[in-house]
């Protein structure tokens, strides 16, 4: 697969800290877990898979 066909995982708050793999992946396609930073636009991409992941529309971040 190349990066324009892998998935997109929309997150919610309540789906964070992103990690990946994520819960949904089939446990053959498993590689080392690895936490991911969301950029500015929120989102990221696994540096394993190429996975990206993006918050939903509208999601709100509570912050500390």
């Amino acid at each position: 697969m190349n990066a324009k066909t892998m998935p997109v995982v929309e997150l919610e708050a309540k789906d964070l800290p992103a990690f990946c793999p994520n819960p949904a992946m089939p446990l053959w396609s498993s590689h080392p877990r690895v936490f991911l930073e969301l950029d500015d636009h929120g989102e990221a991409r696994c540096p394993y898979c190429g996975t990206e992941y993006r918050l939903k529309p509208g999601t709100e971040l509570k912050h500390h």
